[in-house]
């Protein structure tokens, strides 16, 4: 079977993403960063998704962004809460963090590289999301030409790199439908930029307003724990 590398946040998106890759027939190989995140809970959840979705390894590696900071997820800034859909739909959020897709398939590039893959999946969506740059396809385009150019794997020809984006043209409610058919148990995923200490979510940041609406449009119930 061939190996994927899944970058695994432990929230829905991602979560989707890995059943789309085990669903496909690749042996995955699951990737987390704690890069000091404020939900960095959402590591448990990755954890508790990649045993449930039988992964052949789990990685998590520690990378600190709260040293260059600029994003309410890592740093003393508040995370917005209570936005409408068109305030949603305009301008880049505080919750953006710097380059972070950027260094996470990076890292996922070079785990890939050490266990003989050549595919990469990644949750990223254009539709129902927050305006972030680096979710776009010409984004994950352009980190799929570095990959084949960067790599001793790719120059030496042993295999094309490709970033996979199952989930890029799905609205939430058809993400919510499909992982459903796939088996995903989303109980176990939390969105929530700004959970408590208990890892409830707050209900009220983009993540969970976008993630409320995906449920309501599926009609199916919402597993969440909010506040």
């Amino acid at each position: 079977m061939p190996k994927a590398v899944v970058l695994l946040s432990g929230g829905l998106d991602s979560t989707t993403a890995l059943a789309f890759a085990n669903a496909q027939g690749f042996t995955t190989f699951a990737l987390s960063v704690d890069y000091g995140q404020r939900h960095r809970v959402e590591l448990e959840r990755a954890a508790d998704v990649a045993k449930a979705l039988g992964v052949a390894d789990h990685r998590v590696v520690k990378l600190d962004l709260r040293a260059i900071g600029g994003s309410a997820l890592t740093a003393d800034v508040a995370v917005p809460k209570d936005r409408s859909a068109d305030d949603m739909s305009h301008g880049i959020p505080t919750t953006y963090v710097p380059a972070r897709n950027t260094i996470l398939l990076g890292l996922a590039l070079g785990y890939a590289e050490t266990v003989g893959a050549f595919d990469i999946f990644i949750g990223a969506n254009v539709l129902d999301y927050s305006g972030y740059p680096d979710c776009r396809p010409e984004f994950l385009a352009a980190f799929e030409n570095l990959a084949n150019l960067a790599t001793k794997a790719g120059v030496e020809g042993a295999g094309r790199f490709r970033v996979h984006s199952p989930l890029l043209k799905l609205t939430k409610a058809e993400i919510i439908r499909e992982g459903a058919k796939l088996g995903v148990d989303y109980s176990l995923t939390l969105s929530c930029y700004d959970p408590d200490a208990e890892g409830r979510a707050c209900g009220r940041c983009d993540s969970c307003v976008l993630r409320k609406k995906g449920f309501a449009e599926a009609h199916m119930s919402d597993p969440t724990r909010y506040k």
